[in-house]
C-alpha cells in the first residue's frame, strides 16, 4: 500500500533511511555503554547525570595534565636557564643531594682587619655594672634575677658555626643536642640562647664564646647566672638540679680539680666546655683579662708557646680558651681565685671515655638525680668533633657513643609519657605504659612532669 501510495522508489529510499537509524542509535548505545565502563558516567543515573559527569571527567582529566605539561617545559627549559644570572633564582638542579651547597653560601665584602698596634679589647670598659644592673632590676620588678628562693634566673648559651658541618651528619647531631638540650632546660626553668652568629672574626674557634657571652650579659640584666655548653656536650641526668645554694659566694663554676689547676698547673685541671658565670661586674674584669690571648693570627700562636711552656702535659698549638683559664688561675690566684669554684662534686663535665660503656650498669644499680659517676649530670664528647672533617677519636665510635648517650637522656624524658628506647643504640620506642581513661592520676616514674624544682610560688592578695 506504500509503495501505491509513495511509489517503489521512494519507499525504498524510506526503509534504507530507518536502517541507517537502527545502525545510528545501536552505535549509540554501544557507545553510551563503553564510557560506562571506562569512566563511569553517570553510575546508572539520569541522562543528565551522564552528560555532567562526562563533563566533569573530561575538564579534570585535562586539569591532571597541565602539570605535567608544566613540568615538562620547566624540565625541558632547564638547560637554558641555568646558565644565567645566578641570582634570578630560575635555574638549577632540583637534586639537593647533588647540589653544591657552597653556592648560596658567599660571605659579602672583606672582613675588617684589625689594627695590628692597638690591644685587642671585647668592647667599651665598663666599671660600674653592678650599679646599671642593680638600677635596673630595681626599675623592672617583673623581670627578678631569681625565680624563686635559691632559685637564680638563668640562661643556658650554646650555639654552632654559621655554616653546614663539614661532614654528612654533623649537622643531625647538632640537631639532637639542641634537642636533648631543650629537653633539660625546659624541665629546669631554664631560658636557653642558640648561636649561629660569629660575633667577632678575631676571635674565631674556641674562643668565639667570650664576645657572645659578654654581649649577653650586658643585654640580658635580669639573668643571674650565664651556662655555657658547648655544642658536643649532652644531659644525661634529666633529673639532676644544680646546687645553686652551693653558689651564692661564688662568680665562676668550672668542673676543675684545685690541686691540678693550683698546685700542678695542669692544662687538663679544669674544663670550660660547661660553666657558670654570675652576672656582674667581676664577670666582665675576667672576660677582659681572659680575651687578650685569644685574637687569631700571631698572637694566638705566640700566646700558644707561653701556655705550652708553663702548664703541665700542654702540646703544641695556639692558644685555646681552656689553657689560658688554667694559666690566669694559677697565675693570678689572688685576684680571681676566691671567686671560682671548682666543682667535682657531680659532673659539670663528664668525659665521655670512662662513661658511656657504662651506662647499662648505671641503669641496672642506680637512678637519675644523682649527677656524678653513677649517673652522670653531662657527657661531653671531647674530641669527636661531629661537625668537622676529621676528629681525634674514630667517627663510628664517636657516633654510635653520641646516639647511645643520646638515648640514655631521651629515655628519662620519653618515660613522662609512657615510652622508651628499645635500647640505647635504638632509634624506634616501645611503650612501657598503657593509656588510661584518667591520665591525670598517672605519675611517671621519676616525677619529671611536674617538678618541685620548677614549681612557681604565685602570691594571692590578701582581702
Amino acid at each position: 500500500m506504500m509503495e501505491r501510495c509513495l511509489g517503489a522508489n521512494r519507499c525504498r529510499r524510506i526503509q534504507r533511511a530507518l536502517r541507517h537509524l537502527k545502525v545510528t542509535v545501536l552505535c549509540l548505545v554501544l557507545t553510551v555503554v563503553v564510557l560506562r565502563g571506562t569512566i563511569g558516567a553517570g553510575k546508572f543515573g539520569t541522562p543528565e547525570q551522564d552528560l555532567d559527569e562526562i563533563r566533569q571527567h573530561i575538564y579534570t582529566s585535562r586539569k591532571r595534565a597541565e602539570p605535567h605539561r608544566v613540568l615538562e617545559e620547566i624540565q625541558t627549559g632547564g638547560d637554558s636557564s641555568s646558565s644565567g644570572d645566578a641570582n634570578s633564582g630560575g635555574g638549577g638542579s632540583n637534586n639537593y643531594e647533588t647540589f653544591d651547597i657552597n653556592k648560596i653560601f658567599v660571605d659579602e665584602g672583606e672582613e675588617e682587619k684589625p689594627d695590628p698596634n692597638k690591644p685587642y679589647t671585647l668592647g667599651p670598659k665598663i666599671s660600674d655594672w653592678d650599679e646599671q644592673r642593680s638600677d635596673w632590676l630595681a626599675k623592672n620588678p617583673s623581670f627578678p634575677n631569681f625565680i624563686g628562693p635559691n632559685k637564680p634566673r638563668v640562661l643556658l648559651v650554646t650555639g654552632s658555626a654559621p655554616k653546614p658541618c663539614e661532614n654528612p651528619v654533623g649537622d643531625h647531631y647538632l640537631l639532637k643536642s639542641i634537642k636533648n638540650k631543650i629537653d633539660y632546660c625546659r624541665l629546669h626553668g631554664i631560658e636557653i640562647f642558640y648561636n649561629m652568629a660569629l660575633l667577632d672574626a678575631e676571635m674565631a674557634g674556641f674562643w668565639a664564646k667570650l664576645p657572645l657571652i659578654r654581649k649577653l650579659l650586658l643585654s640580658h640584666p635580669e639573668i643571674e647566672f650565664l651556662w655555657w655548653m658547648d655544642s658536643d656536650a649532652m644531659f644525661t641526668d634529666m633529673a639532676f638540679e644544680l646546687p645553686w645554694e652551693r653558689y651564692k659566694d661564688y662568680n665562676l663554676v668550672m668542673h676543675g680539680w684545685n690541686e691540678m689547676v693550683y698546685d700542678e698547673k695542669n692544662w687538663i685541671g679544669l674544663n670550660t666546655g660547661s660553666f657558670l658565670l654570675r652576672n656582674n661586674q667581676w664577670a666582665l674584669d675576667l672576660l677582659d683579662t681572659w680575651a687578650p690571648m685569644g685574637p687569631k693570627g700571631k698572637i694566638r700562636e705566640e700566646a700558644g708557646k707561653v701556655l705550652t711552656r708553663e702548664l703541665k702535659g700542654r702540646p703544641v698549638f695556639e692558644a685555646d680558651d681552656q689553657s689560658a683559664m688554667v694559666y690566669l688561675l694559677a697565675t693570678q690566684r689572688d685576684t680571681w681565685g676566691n671567686k671560682v669554684y671548682l666543682e667535682n662534686g657531680y659532673y659539670l663535665h663528664g668525659y665521655w671515655g670512662i662513661l658511656v660503656d657504662k651506662y647499662e650498669e648505671m641503669i641496672e644499680n642506680y637512678h637519675p638525680g644523682l649527677g656524678d659517676h653513677r649517673w652522670p649530670l653531662v657527657t661531653h664528647f671531647v674530641g669527636c668533633k661531629p661537625c668537622g672533617k676529621f676528629g681525634d677519636y674514630p667517627v663510628e665510635r664517636c657516633l654510635k657513643q653520641m646516639d647511645r648517650a643520646f638515648n640514655f637522656g631521651d629515655n628519662q624524658i620519653l618515660q613522662i609519657y609512657g615510652f622508651t628506647h628499645k635500647s640505647l643504640a635504638s632509634r624506634k620506642v616501645k611503650r612501657v605504659r598503657n593509656e588510661t581513661s584518667n591520665p591525670l592520676e598517672m605519675k611517671d616514674e621519676l616525677g619529671l612532669l611536674h617538678p618541685a624544682f620548677k614549681a612557681v610560688k604565685v602570691q594571692t592578695n590578701q582581702v
